[in-house]
């Protein structure tokens, strides 16, 4: 009897056939053949792979891991949660941001209407003066265009213009930044007063309305011109004074016009309705100047009857000041109840409208002139206040080298005038008026008086001076109470 025995296969080098191609492949197979050469001398890649081991996977950058990691970590509720709080956060900075300004605002109203009070009562007074600095001779400029000497003169509400008016009966208006003429009104010779539209006689005096739409005119041919201000369009002629028109003043904030004349009268207007109202009578001989603010009220220079009169409009009443020995040639408000005059005995007065007598009283305020032994003041031919202020001017008519403008400090409570600086000018120095904002003095300036030809002095020029006022470094503005 005999035995086979079955020799058992080496799984090993079954593996190893199996992988060297030498049997065929079967679907079922644990294994599959992958194609590889071996290579003599190099085992590595004699190494068997499986088909059950995962492929590497790439390198990924450590910036787009983290990346990866960070997005993958915020969920979307945590994504919502995140983005409503910065909302809220910026919700809550606009609200204190709001509020910030809410308060500051609020200061800034009652402040405002603080000052609108004080300024009503004629108690508010601007501490600038001492913030004042002299200007350089070359910063003055001269505006020349009128061929006789300058009368009078107004600036709009805006600063940026300035119309003037001169013995020669024209108009112009000038341009402040350029000093160009945007618009001239010619005069008429005597006798076309019928064909001519604008003055035919020397205009005297001049004012413009609060917002700046009217701008009235008085000559020595008793007429009032109304004109359109932004282009200088004749809209109406007031008759009815029996006199030269030498003064008027719209009422601020309306177009309530008052007018005085040398008849010694003064006159209400209503522009917008081109209306007479009334006429008031007082003074003993013929008015100089006027000028008026917010109250139903103005103030007149009476000339050689050496007062000045508050006229009280409503009542039908008025108030006599006597303080000057000369003659009182011009006048102008400070605020509601304080004003400056100048007579022509060199002298410059404050006042309050609450007692008869001066605050203050400067005698020679601009020296005098002539031998030691005929020794006169020289004239106070202009006057102008900065509204609300603790700053003033004068201007005298003299010697050409003797001619100018004086700005002035007002004491506490307006007591006091203190000499700031001075602008010499050659000629008359017919008007004066400071800018709304302050930063500049216009003066008019002739060869002769506004109101006569007593002299002349051939080497003045008539022109317009823009006299800049500069300031010290910027400190907050004080404001007091005048008393």
């Amino acid at each position: 009897m005999s035995f086979f025995i079955k020799k058992k296969e080496n799984p090993r080098l079954l593996k190893k056939s199996h992988s060297a191609g030498t049997g065929p492949k079967r679907k079922g197979d644990v294994t599959v053949g992958v194609r590889n050469k071996v290579k003599k001398g190099n085992s590595r890649y004699n190494d068997e792979i499986s088909s059950d081991s995962e492929p590497e996977s790439p390198t990924v950058p450590r910036k787009i891991q983290k990346k990866a990691e960070y997005e993958y970590t915020e969920t979307p509720q945590e994504k919502k949660l995140r983005l409503a709080k910065l909302y809220l956060e910026q919700l809550k900075e606009a609200d204190d941001k709001r509020a910030d300004d809410e308060d500051f605002g609020n200061a800034l109203v009652a402040g405002k209407l603080e000052e609108e009070v004080l300024e009503q009562k004629g108690k508010l007074q601007r501490l600038i003066a001492q913030d004042l600095l002299p200007p350089d001779a070359s910063e003055i400029r001269l505006l020349r265009g009128h061929k006789l000497p300058i009368t009078c003169l107004v600036i709009s509400p805006d600063d940026k213009c300035i119309f003037s008016a001169a013995k020669d009966c024209s108009i112009i208006k000038w341009d402040v930044e350029s000093g160009k003429k945007l618009h001239t009104i010619p005069g008429g010779r005597k006798g076309t007063e019928d064909r001519h539209v604008g003055h035919t006689a020397h205009v005297l005096c001049m004012t413009i309305s609060s917002d700046g739409k009217y701008l009235a005119t008085g000559d020595m041919n008793k007429l009032i011109m109304i004109w359109e201000a932004e282009t200088c369009k004749h809209i109406y002629k007031f008759t009815g004074h029996k006199g030269p028109v030498s003064g008027l003043s719209f009422r601020k904030g309306t177009h309530d016009l008052y007018s005085a004349s040398h008849d010694r009268s003064v006159k209400v207007w209503n522009v917008d309705e081109n209306a007479y109202v009334e006429t008031l009578f007082g003074h003993q001989d013929v008015i100089t100047g006027l000028d008026g603010l917010s109250r139903e009220c103005c103030v007149t220079a009476g000339g050689r009857d050496g007062t000045v009169r508050v006229w009280k409009i409503a009542e039908e009443s008025q108030l006599v000041f006597h303080g000057h020995e000369g003659s009182i040639d011009c006048v102008q408000l400070i605020n509601e109840e304080h004003m400056i005059t100048g007579a022509d005995d060199g002298s410059v007065c404050l006042w309050s409208v609450n007692k008869k007598k001066p605050l203050c009283t400067v005698k020679q305020a601009h020296g005098c002139h002539g031998d030691t032994s005929l020794e006169q003041p020289h004239w106070i031919s202009s006057v102008a206040a900065l509204q609300n202020s603790d700053t003033v001017a004068s201007g005298a008519c003299g010697c050409s080298h003797n001619s100018l403008v004086q700005v002035w400090k007002c004491g506490q409570k307006y007591r006091g005038l203190q000499p700031l600086f001075s602008v010499p000018l050659s000629g008359f120095i017919n008007c004066l008026k400071f800018s709304s904002s302050g930063q500049f003095l216009v003066a008019g300036v002739g060869q002769e008086h506004r109101l006569g030809r007593w002299w002349r002095l051939k080497e003045a020029k008539n022109g317009i001076y823009i006299i800049p006022l500069k300031r010290k470094p910027s400190t907050p503005e004080e404001v007091k109470v005048a008393e």
